[in-house]
């Protein structure tokens, strides 16, 4: 993944909703309403038998943001760099990261 490069981007997400990037935070857009998301950090850092710090120390994402994203199980707005940065350090596609959990 490069720098960002617009000011917005989309991205179809697997069950055909799509997800919309302003620059530095990330809405789930569904019609006219916004859905709720849950990012995968506590899976993908168990499979690389990483800690919650070490994630944090991996990505340059803060520990409280980490750990407040891996605890909570519905979000509506992200931090687009610190989603970016997690997706990097997992070597995986934002898309990989983020389940729709409410549309």
């Amino acid at each position: 993944m490069g720098a960002l490069q617009r000011s917005h981007c989309s991205l179809p997400d697997r069950g055909g909703s799509l997800l919309i990037f302003n620059y530095h935070k990330v809405h789930l857009h569904l019609a006219s309403s916004m859905g709720l998301v849950r990012l995968k950090i506590r899976e993908m850092a168990a499979e690389k038998g990483w800690t919650l710090k070490e994630v944090s120390e991996r990505s340059g994402v803060i520990y409280n943001t980490v750990k407040s994203y891996a605890r909570r199980s519905e979000i509506a707005t992200i931090d687009f760099i610190s989603l970016q940065k997690l997706a990097r350090t997992f070597d995986v596609m934002i898309e990989d990261l983020v389940e729709i959990v409410e549309e």
